[in-house]
């Protein structure tokens, strides 16, 4: 039986590290540096996971059809891999924003910034 895939999406310095982890696991980890990248990648490869930051869209760039970073990422998941389980992080400052995607797209869990290895552990088990 092939070893599970998690995209880790990577935006920004404040993605926790978790590689060492998902290695302990036995999950394979496509570490990708935008929502663009994970978008292309999901033509080639099915995730069962997805962790990824949550950005709430304040500005004109998510105004209306979007709520943050991650609406179109999960609409093509839905998509390509419908089965995969997403574990967004999130800033405390942003939490309550997320409650407005999960209307929209199934979300696995949500965790509150920072995030330790112990926190994401119990959410990647079959």
């Amino acid at each position: 039986m092939p070893a599970p895939v998690l995209f880790s999406i990577v935006e920004s310095p404040g993605h926790p590290n978790l590689s060492d982890l998902y290695r302990r696991l036995g999950i394979r980890e496509e570490r990708l540096p935008s929502q663009r990248k994970a978008m292309q990648a999901l033509k080639g490869c099915k995730p069962d996971f997805v962790v990824a930051e949550f950005f709430y869209g304040f500005g004109n760039n998510y105004a209306g059809a979007n709520v943050s970073n991650l609406d179109t990422f999960l609409a093509s998941l839905q998509k390509y891999a419908p089965q995969a389980r997403t574990i967004v992080l999130v800033d405390k400052a942003q939490r309550p924003y997320v409650d407005r995607l999960a209307e929209r797209f199934p979300l696995h869990a949500v965790l509150v910034q920072p995030v330790r290895p112990t926190d994401l552990e119990p959410l990647l088990g079959p």
